[in-house]
């Protein structure tokens, strides 16, 4: 473990929380967007993002150098990392339909339906207007909850370089 490994944990798990805080942001700008993309001639909602996470490992080095030290060093972190941006989408029983995967559940958009007979969007039949499944509320405790854990990690990386400049002050 180098001298700046906990910096550099510290770093990936600020940048990981900045881009949460900016699909929140996202998700909260297109609250009411009715017209997020175009799919087969007809615009569809936007679709609420979420970013899920996994622990960053160094790949190929890591194994090498377990299999090398014959150690396994898997319970100290290197870290975390944005394993991807998914759209949030409802999982339907279908297990007849060809597109279903092996448990029999098929994906769907996720839309909340309001009816708005004079939105320029409105099923002309209906009168209800697809809308995103985003929840303000929802949003706002997910915002918290990254802001409080870019505080924290803020506070670690202090911790960390006072550390360090204490150290620093022993050669004087």
């Amino acid at each position: 473990m180098g001298l700046f490994t906990g910096m550099n944990i510290t770093s990936s798990a600020l940048t990981a929380q900045r881009l949460r805080m900016d699909v929140i942001s996202s998700n909260m700008a297109n609250a009411e967007t009715t017209r997020g993309k175009y799919v087969d001639g007809e615009w569809q909602p936007y679709q609420r993002k979420s970013i899920e996470l996994q622990t960053k490992d160094n790949g190929f080095s890591n194994f090498l150098n377990t299999a090398m030290n014959k150690t396994n060093n898997s319970s100290v972190g290197n870290g975390v990392r944005v394993a991807a941006i998914k759209e949030d989408v409802n999982m339907v029983y279908d297990p007849g339909n060809q597109a279903a995967n092996e448990a029999g559940y098929i994906e769907e958009p996720d839309y909340k339906l309001v009816y708005d007979s004079a939105h320029a969007d409105a099923d002309p039949d209906t009168g209800y207007v697809k809308m995103p499944n985003v929840d303000p509320l929802r949003e706002t405790v997910d915002l918290i909850s990254a802001t409080r854990s870019y505080e924290a990690n803020i506070t670690v990386f202090n911790a960390s370089k006072g550390m360090m400049m204490k150290a620093l002050e022993i050669g004087k």
